[in-house]
């Protein structure tokens, strides 16, 4: 009974992994071919989004001005029932110029069912802490960028370990009590 039980949970959550990711519109079988036509397109929600985050939460200027690098990630697509995963695809700044792209990877492990989209920005206070992420070390956890209300900006953005996080839903509607991370990958330009 136990073995058709964890059996049943572990179909029931990959199920469900794939049809949130295919609600919230992640296309992880886009070619690579068509990934460089995307290129222009995410530079142009790039700005989108950090104007958008500018004009709504002015308070973030001073991160912007002050912050040695931040990554932008446009739209990550998340989903989970049990078992939950997101992805993004962003841009990269040192002293606000572009340095390269990021891909983040999230999964997640708890109570958790739905899906949602949103925008994600991480601010790097120094050198150090870029170059972490430049070389793939940074991970942080499913806390780090939680997010908080339909409309609202994350509570926590102060730094930690040199990284602030802050997120914005776009839409969706996620209910979520898990541990898990974020895991990022730099390519430079």
């Amino acid at each position: 009974m136990k073995k058709v039980l964890i059996t049943n949970l572990i179909a029931i959550s990959l199920t469900s992994i794939v049809t949130g990711s295919l609600y919230a519109g992640w296309r992880p079988s886009v070619s690579e071919a068509t990934m460089g036509q995307d290129v222009d397109i995410t530079h142009s929600l790039v700005a989108k989004v950090i104007t958008d985050f500018k004009n709504r939460y002015p308070y973030l200027d001073i991160y912007f001005e002050k912050a040695y690098g931040y990554a932008v990630f446009p739209t990550v697509t998340k989903g989970g029932f049990g078992i939950g995963a997101a992805h993004g695809n962003g841009e990269v700044f040192e002293k606000g110029s572009f340095i390269g792209t990021a891909d983040m990877i999230q999964v997640t492990f708890g109570a958790q069912i739905g899906g949602q989209k949103y925008s994600e920005i991480i601010f790097f206070k120094d050198k150090n802490t870029l170059e972490d992420f430049k070389a793939n070390k940074v991970k942080l956890g499913a806390q780090a960028s939680a997010i908080v209300a339909t409309s609202g900006v994350s509570a926590d953005a102060a730094y930690s370990d040199g990284v602030a996080v802050v997120t914005l839903s776009k839409t969706g509607l996620m209910y979520e009590a898990s541990i898990g991370g974020q895991k990022f990958t730099f390519e430079p330009k």
